[in-house]
C-alpha cells in the first residue's frame, strides 16, 4: 500500500538561487527533480503534483513585519546589495522567488487540511533563519514559520510541531516562537559552538507558556548516523509526550558527509530514518498530516538523495 504525497514541482521555484558562486542555487532543486522523475516511473500514483504559488503579501506579514517586506521588495527592483551583513545577497526578482517559495508551502497547508493528501514536500522550502524583520542565513522569507502561523491564525489548529534536521540551527522558528505554548520544536543540528548561527543548546526549553516545549540537540563535529540516530529517538520521545495537529518537518540535507560548508557526517540513510520516525509519531498524534521542507544542503547529488529517501519513505509508510 502506498501514501499519494503532495509534491510542488515547477521552473519558479528555481528562482530562488543566488548568482555563483553562492551555495545555495537552483542545481539543489533540479538534481531532486532528477531523481523524483525516475521515482515516479517506478511509482506512477505516489505523487499529486502541486505547482508553485506565490503567497501574498498578507500572508507573509502573518510573520514578517510589513516595513521588512517592503524592504525585501525595494531590494529586488534595485538588484543588488545585501539583504543582510553578508549572507543573502539581491538580485532581481529575488521579493517574487521568495513570494514562491512561502506560497508553495502554504499550498501544501491547504492541500493537507483538505484532506486530499496526508503528506507533502517542497523542497525550496524550509528557510528557517528569517526573523520577522530581517533576513539571515541565504533565507528572505521564513516559509515554516509563516506556516506556522498561518496553521494557528488562520486553520485554527490548537498547535503543531516543528522538527528540524538541518545542520544549522533553525534560530527563526526556535526564538520567534519560544514563548508560544502552541508550538512543540524539536531541532537536531551541528554545535552552535562550531557552526552558524551558533545558537540552539540544551539548556533553551522554551520560556513562559513555551516553557518545557523546546528541545535542542547540539551534535559534534563528524557525527554520523549513529549520532543522528539516538537524537531522533530521543526527538520521538520528545513529541510523544504532547499534543500537536500537525507536523511541519525541515528536513535540510546539509549535514550529509562532503557537504561544502558543515562537518556532520551523516548518510542518506538518517533522512530515511528521520521521515520514518515522523510518520510514525504523525499517525498516532495528528492523523499522519505532515509536511516536509528541503531546507539545506549544498551538494546537489547528496541533497538530491536525501530529499528523496524523505519523499520515498512518505509514500512507502502506511
Amino acid at each position: 500500500m502506498s501514501t499519494k504525497v503532495a509534491l510542488v514541482k515547477g521552473p519558479e521555484l528555481l528562482r530562488y538561487s543566488f548568482p555563483a558562486p553562492h551555495p545555495m542555487n537552483s542545481r539543489r532543486v533540479e538534481s531532486f527533480y532528477e531523481r523524483v522523475e525516475e521515482l515516479h516511473k517506478e511509482m506512477p500514483d505516489a505523487f499529486e503534483i502541486i505547482p508553485p504559488k506565490m503567497a501574498t503579501f498578507e500572508e507573509i506579514a502573518l510573520f514578517h513585519d510589513p516595513g521588512y517586506i517592503e524592504f525585501v521588495k525595494k531590494k529586488s527592483a534595485e538588484g543588488r546589495g545585501y539583504l543582510d551583513s553578508g549572507d543573502t545577497p539581491s538580485f532581481p526578482g529575488i521579493f517574487e522567488a521568495a513570494c514562491y517559495v512561502v506560497g508553495s508551502t502554504l499550498e501544501l497547508c491547504r492541500a493537507v487540511l483538505s484532506k486530499s493528501v496526508r503528506r507533502g514536500f517542497n523542497p525550496m522550502g524550509g528557510l528557517h533563519h528569517a526573523r520577522r524583520s530581517s533576513a539571515s542565513g541565504f533565507c528572505v522569507f521564513n516559509d515554516p514559520a509563516v506556516a506556522i502561523e498561518y496553521l494557528l491564525e488562520v486553520a485554527g489548529l490548537e498547535a503543531v510541531a516543528y522538527v528540524d534536521i538541518d545542520a544549522h540551527h533553525g534560530d527563526g522558528v526556535c526564538y520567534e516562537f519560544y514563548e508560544d505554548g502552541r508550538v512543540v520544536f524539536a531541532d537536531v543540528h551541528q554545535d552552535g559552538r562550531t557552526l552558524y548561527p551558533g545558537t540552539g543548546f540544551r539548556h533553551e526549553r522554551g520560556r513562559g507558556k513555551g516553557e518545557g516545549l523546546k528541545l535542542n540537540i547540539p551534535l559534534p563535529p563528524g557525527s554520523g548516523d549513529e549520532e543522528f540516530k539516538s537524537a531522533m529517538l530521543e526527538v520521538k520521545g520528545f513529541l510523544m509526550e504532547h499534543e500537536f495537529d500537525l507536523v511541519l518537518f525541515q528536513c535540510g540535507a546539509d549535514g550529509l558527509a562532503g557537504d561544502p560548508i558543515t562537518n556532520l557526517r551523516y548518510t542518506a540513510a538518517s533522512h530515511r530514518l528521520a521521515a520514518e520516525v515522523l510518520c510514525d509519531v504523525a499517525n498516532k498524534k495528528c492523523k499522519g498530516r505532515i509536511i516536509a521542507m528541503g531546507g539545506g544542503g549544498y551538494n546537489p547529488e547528496n541533497t538530491a538523495e536525501a530529499w528523496t529517501a524523505v519523499v520515498k519513505t512518505f509514500v512507502e509508510k502506511p
